[in-house]
């Protein structure tokens, strides 16, 4: 028998998580950003859920291609553009347009695309405006002068103006980046794409003509706070599930794992679960370094407690007792937020999405065209799941 640890990829989550971005920018396109691998739920599983999408975007030309094996014939973004000679060359194979950042990639393009022979009016790019988050992009003085170096390229059809907020998410919000970019494109012909998945949620005036919905496709909150999208509609697009190894009785005194700094003040009931570090769950969730992690069994919610080691972890069990060996745990999903866990280990969601470990079996709950009932406010899984890996 496999080890217990089950990863679940909720295909109708992400078809609505989709869904809740075209509503709340009805009068935009979509890119769905999948780069890392889709957030560690993995492009080839999440594909027949996001093909409404208006066109993907992601960084690595090899998960572009891909896309293209998987038979998707519409837009395909580079967000970070190109990396080197030969990556100019599969632009123009595979009909993927790009991102344009810096002098460096400007100067490439100028001299490979005729080289290359990329057809007259072929490429369309993004155009990227430093406005204020300082990694990549042209500053507002040298931004014309790209643009119009870009109109002069032969195979450029399309220049299309980029930029990205650095607190969308927070208070500082996006109005001094924006009065930046209105500045540095005004009477520039072309289309806008700025607001990433805050922009989408919460500022109206970054819903131009493209949104580029990244985390809130996955269910998770681009701010790390699981409260502030608790009532968008967005629903968990992963769930990490395991079972109970065994259960402990601690006596007042007694502790749980490495170090035995957990150590109990009255009697407590202890369950080991089969999850450790190795599985991509956060070391820093221990309960040693002041931090309890939020877990569900059966319709209890409790937390963990000890170290987490490389294999297990501990939880309180002691107001769950009808769990026992072989009950099934939430880590996180649909009832445990996957940021109220990152919390508690001092990171955020996307982290936890992409550390999946390879050790881990991934399920997939297909879409379906009668969902099953919603329970606690959510889609029940449907747990003939497909299994791969």
């Amino acid at each position: 028998m496999p080890r217990p640890i089950v990863a679940t990829i909720h295909l109708p989550s992400l078809a609505n998580n989709l869904a809740v971005a075209r509503r709340a920018a009805p009068s935009s396109r979509v890119w769905a950003v999948v780069k890392a691998n889709a957030y560690g739920h993995g492009i080839e599983r999440v594909y027949p859920a996001l093909r409404d999408a208006d066109g993907f975007a992601l960084l690595e030309p090899e998960e572009a291609i891909r896309l293209r094996e998987l038979g998707w014939n519409k837009p395909i973004l580079l967000l970070e553009g190109f990396f080197d000679d030969a990556d100019v060359a599969l632009l123009g194979t595979h009909r993927l347009s790009t991102a344009l950042h810096c002098e460096a990639q400007l100067r490439m393009l100028e001299v490979l695309a005729p080289a290359y022979r990329l057809a007259p009016r072929s490429l369309d790019v993004c155009l990227k405006l430093n406005s204020g988050m300082n990694r990549l992009g042209f500053t507002p003085s040298a931004y014309r002068a790209a643009w119009q170096r870009l109109r002069a390229i032969d195979a450029v059809r399309s220049v299309t103006h980029m930029t990205h907020f650095s607190d969308a998410d927070g208070a500082a919000g996006i109005s001094e980046q924006m009065a930046v970019f209105r500045t540095a494109t005004r009477d520039l012909p072309g289309e806008t794409s700025v607001a990433n998945s805050a922009g989408t949620l919460w500022h109206t005036e970054s819903r131009t003509d493209w949104v580029r919905a990244g985390v809130m496709l996955y269910g998770a909150s681009p701010s790390g706070s699981w409260q502030d999208v608790q009532d968008q509609g967005l629903l968990a697009a992963m769930t990490l599930e395991s079972k109970i190894l065994a259960v402990q009785a601690l006596r007042p005194g007694q502790s749980v794992g490495y170090g035995s700094r957990y150590v109990a003040s009255d009697t407590r009931r202890i369950g080991i679960v089969a999850c450790g570090y190795a599985d991509g769950y956060p070391r820093t969730s221990s309960s040693d370094l002041g931090h309890y992690a939020p877990v569900r069994v059966g319709n209890h919610d409790t937390r963990t407690v000890g170290r987490v080691s490389m294999d297990m972890l501990a939880i309180d069990l002691t107001e769950c007792p009808e769990a026992t060996v072989g009950t099934p745990v939430e880590l996180w999903g649909r009832h445990v937020p996957i940021d109220s866990v990152a919390a508690a280990a001092g990171t955020i969601g996307y982290e936890l999405m992409c550390a999946i470990a390879p050790r881990v079996r991934v399920a997939v709950e297909p879409l379906t065209v009668n969902p099953p009932p919603l329970q606690d406010g959510h889609r029940a899984a449907d747990r003939t799941h497909s299994f791969l890996r």
